[in-house]
């Protein structure tokens, strides 16, 4: 089969099993990706999840003796929360980002991927093959871009003139040649909405993302979450969409035709309380399916305090005081002290004071002695 025949059944199969975009890049090395990465690293850039061996994330046959060309594929996911609950006055609720709305996208775009090779294995027998999502070694969005997919925005997300950025990408490395799409023109030109828009000037420059600044990042660090970001959160309790809400090619942007991407309103926006007694098991069994669960229950229930905190919820004080003395983790308790501080300002002593009697780690006495030092100044720093 020649190979210009065999895309042209490729790209029609895959648009039968739920995949929305194919395109065909080279398996040829990722130059300019590897020096945006050394310039990364450089800088401190680099959020640490990544593949750390930037020949592996940018040279395919590296990972495929006599790779080819490379399969990208996208799979549009919703924007929007249908019939969303209130977050309201003592029944406070937090938010997963879009991201991890429904089934967990690296299954799904996994299950794809999966029914495409079993595909390309009966047109073309002894095919060889390497797929990944995400948490493969390639750099999806260097892939996506170059397939033309879409091109690279300056908030760092693969922009599709036609379908907006609300995508979840994945690849197949194949050692078969099929004819390569041409990329597409940057559509960005002089808008730069969504670095106006970053709540914590994560990015940094066009195109450039300080991933440790980033609400994506600290969303799902497991430690004390800097001071510098605490009342930047909101009531995020993980990833962060604001970048991609501002992006004029998101506007009226709503796919909903992959059925197990569509999100369950209560459970990507809960009541915030009843996850701070979550056990890992009852964690697992509600919100285990969604990709913003891989972090465990502790990234969630920290964030689920900070939420607390940036709503000033008085009613939230007393469940914080019982967490403060039930909770075996420092960094958590340490964390319900600066909540209690940010909802009740000065009359948080008290409290702080029966905290103090009792309390044995340095870092939740660290957080009081800053609270009171803060509040020492005329101009409040929480």
């Amino acid at each position: 089969m020649d190979p210009e025949t065999l895309k042209q059944k490729i790209v029609a199969y895959a648009t039968t099993i739920g995949i929305d975009e194919l395109k065909v890049t080279t398996a040829d090395p990722f130059i300019v990706m590897k020096q945006r990465l050394v310039k990364q690293q450089e800088k401190g850039f680099a959020s640490g999840f990544e593949e750390p061996d930037l020949d592996k994330r940018t040279t395919p046959t590296l990972l495929l003796d006599e790779a080819q060309s490379i399969i990208a594929i996208a799979i549009a996911y919703p924007s929007k929360l249908k019939d969303a609950p209130r977050s309201v006055a003592d029944e406070r609720r937090g938010l997963f980002a879009r991201a991890s709305w429904g089934l967990d996208y690296h299954r799904v775009v996994g299950s794809r991927l999966e029914q495409l090779q079993a595909y390309i294995e009966q047109l073309v027998p002894g095919v060889r093959t390497r797929s990944m999502v995400d948490t493969g070694e390639l750099v999806d969005r260097a892939v996506a871009e170059r397939a033309g997919i879409g091109f690279s925005g300056k908030n760092c997300s693969i922009i599709s003139p036609e379908k907006g950025s609300y995508l979840y990408l994945g690849e197949m490395i194949l050692d078969t040649y099929l004819p390569p799409d041409e990329m597409i023109e940057d559509g960005c030109g002089e808008c730069t909405k969504c670095m106006t828009a970053c709540p914590t000037t994560a990015l940094v420059e066009p195109g450039v993302l300080d991933a440790k600044r980033c609400i994506a990042y600290l969303t799902q660090m497991k430690t004390l979450m800097p001071r510098e970001f605490r009342s930047k959160l909101g009531g995020r309790l993980y990833g962060c969409d604001t970048c991609q809400q501002v992006c004029p090619y998101n506007r009226k942007k709503d796919w909903r035709h992959h059925e197990e991407l569509l999100p369950e309103a209560e459970i990507v926006k809960p009541l915030l309380v009843p996850l701070l007694d979550l056990s890992n098991r009852e964690f697992k069994a509600k919100y285990g399916h969604l990709s913003g669960s891989w972090r465990g229950k502790k990234p969630i229930q920290r964030n689920a305090i900070l939420a607390l905190a940036h709503y000033r919820e008085p009613s939230a004080v007393p469940v914080l005081e019982d967490f403060i003395r039930k909770d075996e983790r420092e960094d958590m308790r340490a964390t319900a002290v600066w909540a209690i501080g940010a909802i009740l300002g000065p009359e948080a002593e008290t409290i702080y004071q029966q905290v103090e009697a009792i309390e044995t780690s340095e870092m939740v006495h660290e957080e009081i002695r800053l609270f009171r030092e803060e509040w020492d100044h005329e101009d409040r720093v929480i």
